[in-house]
């Protein structure tokens, strides 16, 4: 079994930065991708930003240039350093990880259990 636990949401000022972190643990013999994904209240779950274990990221356009995912492959950790937050940020934010359990077995789309970030004065 593999869970995945963030951390580091919280309430911040417009302007301000949080940094988010997840963690996988368990039965893990590889990961490919990791991502975040937000949802704000009364909308659809959106893809924030992707990396793959060779450090190729995406991000929605709407973060770009504040936004930064990053990723430890020995800690099986990903982060993701927000900057310059918005009120239109404010969502709960998950992390998922395509997760191997032995060599040669599919990889497994794993979520976490959210975070709330909360942006407002």
């Amino acid at each position: 079994q593999v869970q995945l636990v963030e951390s580091g949401g919280g309430l911040v000022q417009p302007g301000g930065s949080l940094r988010l972190s997840c963690a996988a643990s368990g039965s893990i013999f590889s990961i490919n991708v990791m991502g975040w994904y937000r949802r704000a209240p009364g909308k659809e779950r959106e893809l924030v930003a992707t990396i793959t274990t060779g450090g190729y990221t995406e991000y929605v356009d709407s973060v770009k240039g504040r936004f930064t995912i990053s990723r430890d492959n020995a800690k099986n950790t990903v982060y993701l350093q927000m900057n310059n937050l918005k009120p239109e940020d404010t969502a709960v934010y998950y992390c998922n990880a395509g997760v191997a359990y032995y060599s040669g077995s599919t990889y497994y789309l794993t979520w976490g259990q959210g975070t709330q970030v909360t942006v407002s004065s």
